[in-house]
This record gives structure tokens, C-alpha cells and sequence, in this order.
């Protein structure tokens, strides 16, 4: 009974249209019902729609395509989502109307009657017929429509479609799995300019051969007068045992249960400077004791791993958005410009903030107050003059999480780019150290969280698992640093001389963990010591 299927916003009668389901976008009173009555009320809901902190003026449909299967007709629809906070953001949505026996899913956007026919408006990705019918596309490569393209990678052998299914939950993309072998992601919010995934995706299969990432096998595009805009991007499902973040909590947590069942004084432990490089013989038997040697040779591989992707990218010299570029003065005031802005930023939330905190927490964010000028004049000393190594495009996002742990080995993924920053920034050429950077911090994060959510586990008290984590991260990075400095110099990727990649180690470490302030002082201030513990630690704080 259509009267009784109430949608997750409570419609329950159906909304009527004169026009019929093939005609719809054309008709003026379906899109402007559709937009504003309909649509407000059901992406306000959904886990991809990135503007729930703000206040949604109106939505505007400002372009859109059709695409056929033998029995049914899709559109894609690209929205504007306008703010009464005076900005803007656009997402992807594939629709689809459907008669309640064709339904696929309970999860309906609205009843409607189009042209006397009952139904339901459904995200189109719930039906099987349409993601079978952006499967054949993709390998055939055609369609009616000149404004959309669907592209077959080299690498993609399959022709056949089997079965269909979605990949865990729906998070900022929606992620398909066709055949048990590829991955579809369609990405909900979208730009006027190609996806950095995509890009750097066909960049490192097609171009580059890279074998630790998954390969590129299409995508899905649309032209617009605007540019070029990535609607969806194919690769292989590569074999795995989840991500690198479950992986290290897991390790952490064993090195942590060590310190009891080893009896381990934290205080006797040898502790060494941060960027101190360390070749794995060379990590004292103490700590090996303590930590045991597979969570180095880990270390090892993933630092590899991370100067091959490196490598990978700043070793093409035909296509200039690839070719390595040097520091000039127009990088420095981008980079200044943006660091100041976000470092005013964090000020601001930190002393709004203050009185949620306690403790070292409240302590550290007094230091840091205290010592703002010191940190906003190293984000302000960055020389350009006075760079040897090169810049090239990189990762962008680089953390535990977007690693997946293969075996003995790891594949490295979602090359989107960092979430708050603009297309545009997310396609500057940066030091690959920026990278490398964001890991240690996920390494610092991993370990204090381990701390955080087991503190009744370990008979030690708070101050003492801190000492420990700190000694613990810093042998982390040693053997990390000193691996990648080996492999990207002997992959010929200037990165710089010791005191230059120290230099900006120390550099991106800061800002990623200033970025990280504002993140926890919003969301949970009882981790704001964590990226506050990062900036004393590197700006050497004397606690």
C-alpha cells in the first residue's frame, strides 16, 4: 500500500505532478517543487551532506542529464546548495521514479503521482537496473548524451556484469562494489574542476604503474561550461584486513599490555630526540624488548611504501600538473596567507574554549597562548630562498586511515585531498614532507588514543603512559624517516638536505596539529591535549 510507505521525513502523501517521469527536469513546477519542498527536507538527513553546521537557504538544480536503460530512464541531477552564511556547495544525485513493485530499497526520497502514475522518488543508486547501467557504460564507454563521459581504464578487464552491492556505510561518497572485484565511488559532493582522486588515481596506474595503490579502472565525468566535474572514479578492490588506524591501536594497545607484563620501568627507558633517523639495528634493545621488532619492520615497509608514492609522482616530466616545481615567492604568500588565517583561526576557538578544559589540556593551551607569537613567527620564517628540494603534488590527506594493511604490506588511498581546503589548494605542489608529516601526527594520535580508551587497563598512571607514548612515537618516526630519506633519495626525489627536511618536518608538523586543535576543541576538548602535546613537543616547550 503506497499510503502506508512514509519516507524517512515523514511524507505520506504523495506530491502530484501533471508532467510525466521522462519529461520531469523540463518541467518548471516539478523543479521547483522538487528543490525546495521535496529535497530540503531529505538531504538535510543523509551522511554525505557536508553543510549540517550551517543553515540552509535554498537548494537550486543547476544542471542536469539523462541516461537511459532498456526499462528505465535516470537523471542526474547537479545541485546548489546555497547557505545563509553566504556560500555555496554542489553534490551529485542520481534520481529515479519507480512503482512500488520495481523498488529496490525502503529508502525513498518522496510518494509522487507523475501524470496520474503512483510511485516513488528513489537516490537512483538504490536501484540494481541503474548501477548495472553505469557498470556497462563504463566499459563500453558510450553514450547518447555529449555532456557526460564514462571512461574505461587500461586496466579494466571485466565486460560482464554479475552483482552490485554498497561498501559498508555511506560516509562523503557513496562506494559501490560490482563483481567482488572493482569499487565505484560516486562522490556526492562535487566541483567545478576534476577530483584530485581521480587525477592522481589515473596518474599513478596509467602513467606510473604504481603497484600500491589500488588501479585506476574509469570514471565518470561531466562537461560543463564551468570545467570538467568528477562524478565517479573505478578501481580495483584490492585485498585487505582493514585500515592501518584499527592495525595501530591494535599494536599500541599490545606495546602498552608489555609494559606490564615485562615490568617495564618507563623512567629507565632510553629516550632520544624527535627526527633523531634510526635504522632498525640500531633502536636499543630495550625498546625492542618493549615493543618487539614486527612493529619496525611495519615502520619500515610503510615508509617505503609512502617514498614510492612520492617518487611516483614527482617523477614525470611531461605532464606539467606531475612535474616537480620549485619555491618561489608566489607559494610563500599562498602558504603564509593560509597559515595565518587558520592560525588566527585556532586562536580564536582556543580562548572561546578554554574553560572546557582541564588538567595538562588547560595547562598546555596556556603555553600555547602564551608562546603565540614564537609559533605564528615560524609559520611567518618560511624562506623560500633558502629551499634546495622540490615540490611536487602530493597525497594531501595522508593518515593511518587512508592506508589499508595488505598482509605484510600496505596499499595507500583517497587521494581527495584535505577536507576543509579549497579544489583549488588541494592541487598546489607541496613539499612531500607534508605528507609524511600527517602520518606522524596519526601516530601520535593512535598512540594517545590507545591511552585514552583503555586508561584502566595499564597500571600506570596518566603521566607516566604519556612519558611512555612520547618515547614510543619517537622511535616510530626515527625508523620511519630514516627508511623514506633512503628510498626517495635513491629514487632521485630531491627532498632536500638533513637540515632542510628537518626544517620542514618540523614546519608541517606544526600546522597539522594546529589544524587538529580546531577539530577537538569543536567536537571532543578532552583530545585537544593531543595536538597540543604535538606543538610543545615540536616547538619544544619546556613543560
Amino acid at each position: 500500500m503506497i499510503e502506508n510507505k512514509i519516507n524517512e521525513d515523514g511524507f505520506q502523501n504523495p506530491f502530484v505532478f501533471k508532467t510525466d517521469w521522462k519529461n520531469a527536469l523540463e518541467d518548471p513546477e516539478f523543479v521547483k517543487i522538487f528543490s525546495s519542498d521535496i529535497l530540503e527536507q531529505y538531504i538535510v538527513n543523509k551522511r554525505w551532506y557536508g553543510g549540517k553546521a550551517s543553515t540552509l537557504k535554498y537548494i537550486e538544480i543547476v544542471d542536469s542529464f539523462k541516461i537511459t536503460s532498456k526499462k528505465n530512464t535516470y537523471f542526474g541531477v547537479l545541485l546548489e546548495v546555497n547557505f545563509k552564511e553566504a556560500f555555496y556547495q554542489h553534490y551529485f544525485m542520481p534520481i529515479s521514479f519507480m512503482s512500488e513493485e520495481e523498488l529496490d530499497t525502503n529508502t525513498i526520497i518522496a510518494p509522487v503521482k507523475m501524470n496520474g502514475q503512483e510511485g516513488f522518488l528513489v537516490d537512483a543508486l538504490h536501484q540494481e537496473d541503474f548501477r548495472k547501467l553505469l557498470f556497462d557504460k563504463i566499459v563500453s564507454e558510450k553514450t547518447k548524451d555529449h555532456k557526460v563521459k564514462f571512461h574505461r581504464g587500461e586496466k579494466l578487464e571485466e565486460t560482464e556484469y554479475v552483482s552490485s552491492k554498497f561498501m559498508g556505510v555511506e560516509q562523503s561518497n557513496t562506494s559501490i562494489i560490482y563483481n567482488g572485484t572493482l569499487v565505484l565511488k560516486i562522490f556526492r559532493r562535487i566541483y567545478m574542476s576534476t577530483n584530485p582522486d581521480y587525477e592522481i588515481s589515473r596518474f599513478l596506474t596509467e602513467r606510473m604503474d604504481f603497484k600500491s595503490s589500488p588501479a585506476y579502472k574509469g570514471s565518470i565525468s561531466v562537461n560543463l561550461s564551468e570545467g570538467n566535474m568528477t562524478l565517479g572514479l573505478m578501481q580495483e578492490l584490492v585485498p585487505n584486513q582493514g585500515d592501518a588506524w584499527q592495525f595501530m591501536l591494535e599494536e599500541v594497545d599490545r606495546v602498552f599490555d608489555n609494559l606490564k607484563t615485562k615490568k617495564i620501568k618507563v623512567a629507565k627507558l632510553p629516550d632520544i630526540d624527535l627526527f633523531k633517523r634510526l635504522k632498525i639495528n640500531e633502536v636499543p634493545h630495550e625498546i625492542i624488548d618493549w615493543a618487539g621488532l614486527s612493529i619496525f619492520m611495519r615502520m619500515h615497509t610503510l615508509a617505503t611504501r609512502t617514498a614510492e608514492m612520492h617518487i611516483a609522482l614527482g617523477s614525470d616530466i611531461h605532464d606539467t600538473a606531475f612535474t616537480p616545481t620549485t619555491y618561489n615567492g608566489d607559494y610563500t604568500v599562498w602558504l603564509k596567507n593560509r597559515l595565518t588565517y587558520q592560525f588566527q583561526n585556532r586562536l580564536n576557538i582556543l580562548e572561546n574554549n578554554l574553560h572546557k578544559l582541564d588538567g595538562l589540556a588547560l595547562e598546555l593551551a596556556n603555553q600555547f597562548l602564551d608562546n603565540k607569537k614564537e609559533i605564528r613567527k615560524l609559520f611567518l620564517d618560511f624562506d623560500w630562498t633558502k629551499m634546495k628540494s622540490e615540490r611536487i603534488r602530493i597525497h594531501g590527506d595522508y593518515h593511518l586511515g587512508q592506508v589499508l594493511v595488505n598482509g605484510d604490506d600496505f596499499y595507500l588511498l583517497d587521494f581527495e585531498g584535505e577536507p576543509e581546503s579549497t579544489i583549488r589548494d588541494r592541487k598546489v605542489k607541496q613539499p612531500p614532507l607534508k605528507d609524511v608529516a600527517g602520518m606522524f601526527r596519526s601516530f601520535h594520535y593512535s598512540i594517545y588514543a590507545t591511552i585514552f580508551n583503555n586508561k584502566d587497563k595499564y597500571p600506570y598512571d596518566q603521566k607516566e603512559l604519556f612519558q611512555a607514548g612520547e618515547i614510543l612515537f619517537k622511535y616510530f618516526v626515527g625508523v620511519f624517516i630514516q627508511t623514506y630519506t633512503e628510498v626517495a633519495q635513491a629514487g632521485n626525489l630531491n627532498i632536500g638536505y638533513r637540515k632542510e627536511i628537518d626544517f620542514l618536518l618540523k614546519y608541517c608538523i606544526l600546522e597539522k596539529a594546529v589544524y587538529e586543535l580546531g577539530y577537538e576543541l569543536n567536537s571532543r576538548p578532552r583530545w585537544a591535549v593531543i595536538p597540543l602535546t604535538g606543538i610543545s613537543s615540536i616547538m619544544e616547550f619546556k613543560q
